[in-house]
């Protein structure tokens, strides 16, 4: 019986990797995935900066933050729309504009 794993995420892009089910699980959903991993740990490399850093601009950590913040409304307000009791259809667009806000907040990177 083949085990079936959980979908991975590219470790550059977020993007489900497909398994190949041979060999290694890939790390990354694209070559240029791969290439761009590649030369953001050659420019980190000999600087105080982790491996692993994520280095933003001003404006590109603020457009995050902005999107995080809808996203936390979002979610505020589903959860006071349950505790006032609000009927099905008035929780089903909730919920829409709270997958929205989840998306674009996922779309960072």
């Amino acid at each position: 019986m083949a085990r079936r794993l959980r979908p991975q995420s590219c470790r550059w892009c977020g993007r489900e990797v497909p398994n190949t089910g041979l060999g290694r699980r890939r790390q990354y959903c694209r070559q240029s995935c791969r290439q761009r991993a590649y030369e953001q740990r050659t420019l980190v490399k000999g600087t105080s900066l982790a491996p692993d850093a994520v280095v933003l601009t001003a404006e590109e950590a603020s457009e995050l933050a902005d999107r995080v913040y809808q996203f936390r409304c979002a979610a505020e307000d589903v959860a006071t729309a349950v505790e006032e009791g609000a009927d099905g259809d008035e929780l089903r667009e909730l919920c829409e504009a709270l997958l929205t806000a989840a998306k674009a907040a996922d779309g960072w990177r």
